[in-house]
Parts: structure tokens; C-alpha cells; sequence
């Protein structure tokens, strides 16, 4: 939830930037772009889907997890020259680090968990095991290994039909997708062929 706000914002912020500069907003061109679809995919037949998510064993979910963030630190990688992807990298590790440390899920305190179920509505939490049907497992915090990297914040309270709970990885890769789209509202980048040719004029 945090990255879908932050690319909202990097749009807006990128149009405002432009019209503000009067010149057209930039296009977003990345390589490899299949990496991303293939990343995304299994996540959201996993956790997204209704008719699926039910039918996914519990013990797929580390490597869909896993295996997605890999596919990203690769697209990421490929594309690191443009601006925000060294951020987007380390937000990137920092979740993979920490469901690598913790049997292949997002671990999640119990203090946290309650904060994000509505009031009046009754949940039955199992430490130890995955939180419905989503990414994260239920763990003491003095059983989750680098603890300070999993699901600690939550969203303000003012987004009261998207209680959601967000690494710092999720923090450091949104701040990175809302620096790569800021900067399309700046001035195009000079590529390097273009400055060689210009030092020979």
C-alpha cells in the first residue's frame, strides 16, 4: 500500500514539476520490464486473488516471496543508473534479508497485528503460522530475527479503510519509486554518446 501511495504522489509531483517547468513530462523507459510481471504475478495469484489465494499451500509462500524479490533486485540491478533504483535496491534487500531470517515470511508482532483488525471484528491470530492469506507470520518479538526490518509501522489513522502494516524496506523502495518519478518532471537526461558528440563539435 505504501509503494501504490508513493507512486501516486511521484506522478503528481512529476506533472506539477513539469508544468511548472512548461516542458512535457518525461516517459518511463526501463529494461526488462517482463522481470516485474513475472514478480508480481505469483504474488498476487497468491495473495490477491480470491480464487486462487485459497488453494495455495502455505508452504509455496516462502519461495513466491523469495523468488519475486529476487526477480525485482535483478530488474533493479539492470536498471541502476536511473535515478531512485539505489534505493529501490536496498529496500529490496532489506525485505529479502528479513523473510530469508524468518522460515520465508514478513514477520509480524502480535501488538501490530491488532492494530490493523477493525474494531469489533473477532480474528483468530496463531503465533507461529501465516496471517491469513497474506505475506506475513505471527511472531514474538523477541523470536523474529532483525526485527527492526519487518512489518513495525502502520499507515496514519486517517486511512481507516487501508490499515495496512509496511517495512523500512517497503519505506526505502517507495521513497526510491517516488525519486524515478520526480525525475520525469525534470530535464531529460543527456545520454553519454550525446555529450561525447557534443565535446567533438
Amino acid at each position: 500500500m505504501v509503494l501504490l501511495i508513493a507512486v501516486g504522489l511521484g506522478f503528481i509531483a512529476a506533472l506539477i514539476r513539469a508544468l511548472v517547468r512548461q516542458e512535457k513530462l518525461g516517459t518511463v523507459q526501463f529494461k526488462a520490464v517482463w522481470l516485474v510481471f513475472l514478480a508480481f504475478l505469483p504474488q498476487y495469484l497468491a495473495f490477491s486473488l480470491p480464487s486462487t489465494r485459497t488453494r495455495i499451500p502455505d508452504s509455496w509462500i516462502p519461495a513466491i516471496l523469495l523468488g519475486s524479490q529476487t526477480l525485482l533486485i535483478v530488474f533493479v540491478v539492470i536498471n541502476r543508473k536511473k535515478p531512485g533504483m539505489g534505493l529501490m535496491g536496498i529496500g529490496l534487500i532489506l525485505n529479502f534479508v528479513v523473510i530469508a531470517l524468518n522460515h520465508g515470511f514478513m514477520p509480524l508482532s502480535p501488538a501490530t497485528a491488532q492494530q490493523l483488525i477493525p474494531a469489533g471484528v473477532s480474528v483468530n491470530l496463531t503465533l507461529g503460522e501465516r496471517v491469513e492469506y497474506g505475506k506475513d507470520i505471527l511472531l514474538l518479538p523477541e523470536k523474529t530475527r532483525m526485527g527492526f526490518l519487518s512489518d513495525i509501522f502502520l499507515l496514519p489513522h486517517w486511512f481507516q479503510n487501508y490499515r495496512a502494516a509496511f517495512s523500512i524496506g517497503d519505506l526505502i523502495l517507495s521513497c526510491g519509486a517516488f525519486w524515478y518519478l520526480w525525475s520525469l518532471g525534470g530535464p531529460a537526461p543527456i545520454h553519454t554518446a550525446e555529450v561525447e558528440h557534443a565535446q567533438n563539435l
